[in-house]
């Protein structure tokens, strides 16, 4: 069987030791062993462990941040309901395979610190999905299909803040089963749009 290029594997490890020991304690050494190659050779594909990070959520979780800028590059595509559904659908998956990565590092004030300083200078963070989806909405906003007095920042934390809560809020209920993540997307676009939307949602 032919072995997975050097990149592929590091990714893959760093993915798998970032989701069972926490970003936190997910060592470069550690992501170097796991994936068969030395340090230097990790460092050769990746400059540093946020880099790697940003890497992991780019290519090993689902897709938000593509499809948010390919809405607002074009705008006007689908219907406002459809993109608002699929957003928030790859939202809500997004935020529950990232929480668990990157959770450690909140018991870690300085390592966090650390961390929020290279991911700023790398311009990228969780501010930069709300910015994005901001920028959509502002998008379809010029175009007619959002009203003109709609508070398009206010919209877009209120969507995916309900996808990030979807996360962890619902591990203490008596089943501690998340809603549906197909129907809970649904259910979110046609509130918003209620809000926001110059055409009624659909029935």
């Amino acid at each position: 069987m032919e072995q997975k290029p050097a990149r592929v594997r590091v990714l893959d490890a760093a993915h798998e030791l970032m989701l069972t020991v926490g970003l936190a304690r997910a060592t470069t050494k550690e992501i170097a062993k796991a994936a068969g190659c030395s340090e230097a050779a990790l460092y050769k594909y990746f400059p540093s462990k946020e880099e790697l990070f940003i890497q992991v959520l780019r290519e090993r979780l689902p897709r938000l941040t593509p499809l948010l800028g390919s809405l607002a590059a074009e705008p006007g595509q689908g219907t406002l309901e459809g993109n608002l559904t699929e957003i928030a659908r790859q939202a809500a998956l997004f935020y529950e395979q990232s929480f668990p990565i990157a959770a450690s590092l909140y018991a870690e004030t300085q390592l966090k610190r650390r961390h929020d300083d290279a991911l700023r200078a790398l311009g990228s963070g969780p501010h930069r999905p709300i910015q994005d989806l901001d920028a959509y909405l502002r998008a379809e906003q010029t175009l007619g299909r959002v009203r003109a007095d709609a508070d398009t920042f206010a919209a877009a934390s209120l969507l995916l803040g309900a996808c990030a809560q979807r996360a962890f809020a619902y591990d203490m209920t008596d089943t501690g089963e998340r809603p549906p993540v197909d129907a809970f997307a649904a259910r979110l676009a046609r509130t918003l749009l209620g809000g926001i939307s110059v055409a009624p949602p659909s029935a």
